[in-house]
């Protein structure tokens, strides 16, 4: 015990209690600004703003919370805290759908659809597009992230490409309207939407949060996390899946938001200074 005491003293040593510092103080001032968004300058009719208001602020919060905890859970698994699993080509993705969808239906026609049809249309294709690389590329490549990552950013080029040339054949008019909807928006997010999106990023992090221990073995490398008997593949496998899931609901639910995940993961990183999944994905 003494010597316990000792190593926590030592520079550099992690402390749990500074963690736990980080979090009740970031949860206080996300509260405070909560309140500051929902109350400050309420204007003309106050039931209309508070509706605008807390649904802006919902989306917020599930796009915040899946962005940071998929680029916490991403970093780990690839062992590279620069990537971010918008890389893959979900954004290129989403956009090309929206485009494709306008040119094939119009897209005042496409607008006009049911906004849950859209978005489980939307997620659908994008969880597709992710277990068909991870199937194709993980099992046949001995479980190669980088292979995965690399084709990931060649096929959202190839995405970016057929959507520059779907845009050009769009009427300019539908043209100006569909512009709206490749780009993130916190504005016109429906209800709806917002509690199916709620819902599954609560049953995916509940999910994912029985991995956590075995993220940080996984965090030391293959060989250490093997040889402490870690089903290393399975591990990945499952948070890969969990990873995609949640940037899809994010992209899904406002649009496509590349680099937010990285800057957040890596203030966590250095708010919290420690690797265990338990204090990062939640301060991320």
């Amino acid at each position: 015990a003494p010597a316990a005491m000792r190593a926590a003293r030592m520079p550099g040593a992690f402390d749990p209690r500074r963690a736990q510092r980080v979090l009740i103080v970031l949860a206080v001032v996300v509260v405070g600004l909560a309140a500051l968004f929902m109350f400050y300058d309420l204007r003309g009719s106050l039931s209309y703003a508070l509706e605008m208001r807390t649904r802006r602020l919902s989306a917020l919060v599930i796009v915040g919370v899946c962005l940071g905890a998929s680029a916490v859970m991403f970093h780990t698994i690839t062992h590279n805290r620069i990537l971010t699993p918008s890389l893959i080509g979900f954004d290129a993705l989403y956009v090309l759908i929206q485009t494709g969808a306008a040119y094939v239906f119009g897209t005042f026609a496409f607008l006009r659809f049911d906004v849950r049809v859209r978005f489980a249309i939307e997620l659908a294709a994008m969880m597709l597009f992710a277990l068909v690389l991870q199937r194709w590329l993980l099992d046949r490549h001995r479980d190669d992230l980088y292979l995965l990552v690399l084709v990931g950013i060649a096929l959202g080029g190839v995405f970016q490409g057929l959507t520059a040339f779907v845009q050009r054949m769009i009427d300019p008019n539908e043209f100006m309207t569909l512009q709206d909807q490749l780009f993130a928006s916190f504005s016109a997010v429906d209800e709806d939407l917002l509690v199916v999106a709620a819902a599954v990023m609560v049953v995916t992090l509940a999910a994912t949060r029985r991995l956590h221990r075995r993220l940080d073995v996984i965090a030391l490398g293959h060989a250490p996390a093997t040889n402490l008997g870690v089903d290393y593949r399975r591990v990945v496998h499952l948070t890969m899946f969990a990873v995609a899931v949640l940037v899809s609901v994010a992209t899904a639910l406002v649009g496509p938001l590349t680099f937010l995940g990285i800057l957040v993961a890596n203030l966590a990183y250095r708010l919290t200074g420690t690797f265990r999944h338990r204090y990062t994905v939640a301060v991320s």
